[in-house]
């Protein structure tokens, strides 16, 4: 594999020469995954944070009754882990699998302590990602209580722009919390909506 994605992703938002990232990061390993295969399972305590290089993961629980409950997609350039399981060591109540014939970086649980000993800016960068994140939930959380199904339709296309056409219809509509036919009907609203 040529530089990856992960070290560009870095060295274009701190201030940090490659070189030294590379040093950091000398844990990590790069796993091509296919289609379908499951990096985390229910009842394991997940261990790593992944980034994804090229494909598509997905972040989910199954329910007492077997439905799916879509919690976070990552295409490439973001991570994906398990935050409570990876942190306090507990077992995972959710699964992580490939949406897509994927090639992941597999981070051990302390990457990013382990640079941040190191380098401030990254300590500082990684504190925003991490803020950055619970805006996003804080966000889905608001739109699940308050929004109507387009409104939360349309936040989905803007935070993941390029994957629509990538994930099966049933899928996001877990992750709106409508069922799929609510999900049709809202397309073909905005699809008349946009033609006016």
């Amino acid at each position: 594999m040529g530089e990856s994605k992960l070290i560009r992703f870095l060295a274009s938002n701190i201030p940090i020469v490659k070189n030294e990232i590379y040093q950091h990061l000398e844990t990590f390993t790069v796993k091509k995954v296919k289609k379908g295969e499951i990096l985390l399972r229910q009842g394991d305590i997940c261990s790593h944070t992944y980034f994804v290089e090229k494909g598509l993961l997905r972040y989910y629980s199954i329910d007492k009754k077997g439905k799916e409950n879509v919690l976070q997609f990552a295409p490439e350039n973001w991570f994906i882990t398990d935050r409570e399981s990876v942190f306090f060591n507990q077992p995972s109540n959710y699964y992580i699998n490939a949406l897509e014939d994927s090639e992941i970086l597999v981070l051990e649980k302390d990457f990013s302590e382990k640079i941040a000993l190191k380098n401030k800016d990254f300590e500082r960068f990684n504190l925003q990602l991490l803020h950055n994140h619970i805006r996003h939930l804080q966000k889905r959380i608001e739109l699940l209580l308050n929004a109507t199904a387009e409104e939360r339709y349309l936040y989905f296309i803007n935070l993941y722009p390029d994957i629509i056409l990538r994930v099966p219809q049933h899928m996001i509509a877990s992750y709106l919390g409508v069922t799929p036919e609510s999900l049709s009907r809202v397309r073909k609203e905005l699809a008349i909506k946009n033609k006016k």
